[in-house]
Order: structure tokens, then C-alpha cells, then sequence
């Protein structure tokens, strides 16, 4: 059983879809049994590709933004999704404080807080954005290019509780992920709830504890279906600790990307798939898409020029690295190489957009300079499938693909977050 999708648009019949298609009712059952055990992230996004013969998720952000670039279409979903997260976690609440990036906003970094604070105005919330960052002296304004306007100011503490001079929110919800660490400020907030908690930071999260949850949220999934997991599971390696301009480093990273790979070439064979495999080089926490590398035979690595290492090292200054499967996209958007990436708030699909790069290969990492998006067609409910309708004859049956694995991996991101969390450490 594989799968032969051409487009995300325009595609055939495949059998992995149909399969998902008319399994609809027992999985959305089995969504409701896991989030009866577990509690999603407060929101998230997911990088997924579509090879045709193999549909995964590459990358789950805990700490999404993008949020202008879904279709204001969706706007209700995320709104409505928006009003169940908070009525179960503070039904009471009055005021939420968005915690942004440290450091200078970008034009696209403010549109999308903009985006996240219309949702939850909506959902009936006074919103104000409070900065950890501690070159933030005083209240700040910045005009956006459609003449609104984001005040930024600095967050202040109070005992266990974070809020502004005049403003006292029962929630915090951060869009900062972190990566050096959680600062003193934001822990021990007893008195408040803190979203996502703080273990979510780069920091602490790791790639390869997310993707090994993935993988027994993949293998569950894909009995429940009767389907091989690895349709939908990238396989992954890591090093841990490693300088990848010392012999060491380089020794492992050649050893477990030349073990991946010939597991790798075995499915491609299981499956007669006649394309080269990969894998894609990454550090195991943070890097927002830099500092990656394709990697289609481990003797590549003896060969990368001191140009490459420059550019990578950084990204990976002595730390962990993750060695991922690398997924084909066969997604194309007027000839330019795409990606789906899909939004979700608690546990509903809230709307997504086409990452396109026309100057990337379909075996290249689109998360670049050079990339555009394009809003997903989740507008009207069509994130739900259509019963009755061929595969790829429907929009909704196309699109609940991607809701399905986004879902998945949000379970994933839920395992991930209780294994990390230590006040159940403590409790073990």
C-alpha cells in the first residue's frame, strides 16, 4: 500500500488518503480518547511534506508565528478554538499578556502578533503585549504598514505574578521560544497560568525527544489504521554534544547518517520507490531553519568546505544534532517548490498556508529567505472531509490530510511536554 500523490491540488487517488477518508469516524474517536489523557499545547504549527508515497510532519513550533499569513476566511475557526482553550484553562479570565521575541520585531513578526491579538480579542479578552526584553525601557508604539499599531511594554513583576502597570491578566501566554533559557522573571508564577510552560523553550526541548513521541504516536496511529507508520514517521539519528569541526563530531555525524540512510534505501526498496534518499542535518533544538544541510551519501560530510562548516557551526555551537529522513515534496504552486504548514489552537485545525520557495529543490529546506506563503483553502469548515468524495475530488478531502498529521503531532508535542514537565519528575 503506497500512496501516488502528485499535488496537493491537483493529485490522483491514493491509497493512504482513502484509507484516512473512510477511517474518519474511528479517528476522530481516538483524538478524543487522547486529549481525554492529555492536554494540548495552548497553540502550534507543523511543517508538513508530501512526498506522494510518504506524508510527514519535518517540524512542530511551540511558539508559532505566520499567524497573518492564514486566510482571514479562517478567522472564526480560530477564534472559536481560541474561546475553548481559555474557558477550560481560566474561564474567568478578563486579560491575556502576549510575551513576544526579544530584540528588534521584524515588520512580519509584528503582523503576525497583530494576527494573534485580534484572535484573542475576539474571543473576549483584553490583549496587551508585555516584553521581557530587558533593553525595553519604556511603553513602545510601532505603526504596522496597514496603519494599526503594536504597543510593546515592559513586563513587570509582582511576587508570583508577571503582568503591565495597570494591567493584571489571569494568563501569560509566551511567544518567545526562549532559546536562552527561561529568564528569572517568568518562573515561579504561582499565581498564574503560563502558556506555553517553560519547559517548551529551546533551552530545554530537544528535536529528537519530540520525534521519538512522534514515533510512538505514529506507531499506535498507524495500527489503528493498519497502515506502516513509516508512511507517515520520518525515520531520525542524533549526536548528542557534538563540534561538527572536530574529528569526533564528524564521526558520528557520518556513522548515524550512513546508518539512516541504508534504512532508508530498505523502504524505498520495500516500496519500489525510485528516488535517492536523504537525510537533512539540523541542530537538535531551535535554529528556525538555519544552518541546515542535505545530506544524499555520509562521504559528502569528509567533503564540506570550510565555507559550509562557517555557515552551519554556528547554528550548532556544541550542541546536540538531529539527523532526520528527508522528505520529498511533490507540492508545486505555479511550478515553485511548496510545503504545507498547518495552525492549530488547543486541539482544533484553525487554518495554515503553503510555505513556497521557486528557488528551492524538493529536497531542500523552504524555511529560507526567498520563501512566500500562500493561504491553505481551510476556509467554510474545510478542514472537515467531505463523505462520499473521491480523494483529491474535494478541497475538504485534500486538506483533512494535513489535519490529521498537524493532529498527530500535537499529540506528539502533548507527550513530549508532560515527559519534560518537573513537577512530574518530582512526583516519579
Amino acid at each position: 500500500m503506497v500512496p501516488h500523490l502528485i499535488t496537493a491540488l491537483t493529485g490522483p487517488i491514493n491509497e493512504l488518503e482513502q484509507r484516512i477518508l473512510d477511517a474518519t469516524p474511528v479517528i476522530e474517536r481516538w483524538f478524543r480518547l487522547e486529549w481525554m489523557e492529555h492536554t494540548p499545547p495552548l497553540y502550534c504549527s507543523v511543517d508538513i511534506r508530501n512526498a506522494g508515497f510518504k506524508l510527514a510532519p519535518v517540524d512542530t513550533n511551540l511558539y508559532p508565528d505566520g499567524w497573518h499569513n492564514l486566510s482571514p476566511e479562517t478567522l472564526p475557526l480560530a477564534v472559536q478554538a481560541a474561546q475553548a482553550a481559555i474557558e477550560k484553562i481560566c474561564p474567568e479570565a478578563r486579560g491575556l499578556m502576549i510575551v513576544p521575541e526579544n530584540g528588534k520585531p521584524s515588520s512580519f513578526y509584528l503582523a503576525s502578533l497583530e494576527r494573534l491579538q485580534q484572535i484573542f480579542r475576539m474571543a473576549g479578552l483584553s490583549v496587551r503585549f508585555g516584553s521581557i526584553d530587558p533593553a525595553l525601557k519604556k511603553s513602545t508604539s510601532i505603526k504596522l504598514p496597514d496603519g494599526e499599531k503594536i504597543t510593546l511594554e515592559p513586563a513587570l513583576r509582582m511576587r508570583y505574578r508577571l503582568g503591565l502597570k495597570d494591567f493584571d491578566p489571569c494568563t501569560i501566554l509566551l511567544n518567545n521560544d526562549l532559546s536562552a533559557g527561561p529568564p528569572g522573571i517568568l518562573e515561579e508564577l504561582h499565581e498564574q497560568y503560563l502558556l506555553p510552560p517553560l519547559q517548551a523553550g529551546w533551552s530545554v526541548r530537544r528535536k529528537s525527544r519530540h520525534f521519538r513521541s512522534y514515533e510512538e504516536v505514529s506507531k499506535r496511529f498507524g495500527k489503528l489504521l493498519g497502515i506502516d507508520p513509516w508512511l507517515i514517521n520520518p525515520m531520525f539519528s542524533s549526536c548528542g554534544e557534538i563540534d561538527i569541526n572536530e574529528p569526533a563530531g564528524m564521526e558520528c555525524l557520518r556513522s548515524e547518517t550512513d546508518a539512516l540512510l541504508v534504512k532508508i534505501k530498505r523502504k524505498y526498496k520495500e516500496y519500489g520507490i525510485n528516488e535517492k534518499p536523504f537525510v537533512v542535518v539540523k541542530a537538535d533544538s531551535g535554529t528556525r531553519g538555519m544552518g541546515i544541510m542535505t545530506v544524499r551519501d555520509a562521504k559528502d560530510l569528509d567533503q564540506l568546505t570550510s565555507k559550509t562548516r562557517a555557515r552551519v557551526a554556528p547554528q550548532m555551537p556544541g550542541g546536540a544534532v538531529l539527523i532526520q529522513e528527508g522528505v520529498l515534496t511533490n507540492e508545486r504552486i505555479h511550478d515553485a517548490v511548496a510545503e504545507p504548514v498547518v495552525y492549530m489552537i488547543d486541539r482544533y485545525v484553525v487554518g495554515g498556508f503553503y510555505r513556497v520557495h521557486a528557488d528551492r529543490g524538493a529536497d531542500e529546506n523552504l524555511n529560507a529567505p526567498g520563501a512566500h506563503f500562500v493561504p491553505l483553502a481551510f476556509a467554510g469548515g474545510n478542514q472537515l472531509p467531505r463523505a462520499g468524495m473521491k480523494p483529491g475530488a474535494s478541497a475538504p478531502n485534500r486538506f483533512y490530510m494535513y489535519g490529521v498529521i498537524g493532529r498527530l503531532a500535537m499529540v506528539a508535542a502533548s507527550y513530549e511536554l508532560e515527559a519534560t514537565d518537573p513537577e512530574v519528575r518530582e512526583l516519579l
